[in-house]
């Protein structure tokens, strides 16, 4: 073995040190996995890290073991979900901006507890003493402006979108749409989610020629 072959060894992780991290990353998932099912089914209801412990069947001192506040909890459950829904999603670079939230909110009415867990990390994101949401919710809208504007893009220069709008404004305008639409669902399910995105659709949609 060379000096240096010798200087580098003792940074190299043990094989015992690397079975523990994945025996660590497994442990963290399997949490992640029971808690996006109650979830799921009853939102976010719940008052501690204790409470939810006991809820999705772990003991409290291995919740806070992977997770130091509840807020911490409900932003990676949030986003191991949305990581499930985009593997599972179909990969469509030409649908319109209005279709892929229409069609997330389709897919959003068979998980009403994730939706709730969304609206809540959204409110929580308004207020200084939620770092953990302010930074999830600040990523996620910019990521999904600058995915929708690339879309709007898209469809202006295949001529499915008047051309006369500003793509950063009119995402802005959809994802508002969406998640009020997505809000008064979530108080009457007789709001008409579907219809008002149609709606918006069509007003985004070029003027009839002729």
């Amino acid at each position: 073995m060379s000096d240096r072959d010798s200087a580098a060894a003792p940074d190299e992780p043990s094989p015992r040190a690397r079975g523990s991290y994945a025996k660590g990353l497994a442990r963290r998932q399997e949490i992640l996995d029971r808690a996006i099912e109650v979830f799921a089914r009853r939102g976010s209801e719940g008052t501690s890290l204790r409470s939810i412990a006991q809820e999705i069947g772990v003991s409290h001192a291995a919740l806070t073991h992977y997770f130091s506040s509840r807020e911490q909890l409900l932003v990676e459950v949030y986003r191991e979900a949305e990581r499930r829904e985009d593997v599972q999603a179909p990969d469509d670079d030409d649908a319109a901006p209005v279709q892929i939230m229409a069609e997330a909110a389709r897919r959003n009415h068979a998980v009403p507890g994730l939706v709730q867990l969304y609206s809540t990390l959204v409110a929580a994101a308004l207020e200084p003493r939620h770092p953990d949401a302010t930074e999830f919710a600040t990523t996620r809208f910019a990521k999904i402006r600058a995915d929708l504007a690339d879309r709007v893009r898209r469809s202006q220069g295949a001529g499915r979108v008047r051309g006369d709008i500003d793509p950063q404004a009119a995402a802005a305008l959809v994802i508002a749409a969406s998640d009020g639409l997505q809000t008064q669902w979530m108080l009457d399910e007789a709001a008409p989610q579907e219809a008002a995105l149609d709606l918006l659709a069509r007003l985004l949609a070029p003027p009839p020629v002729g």
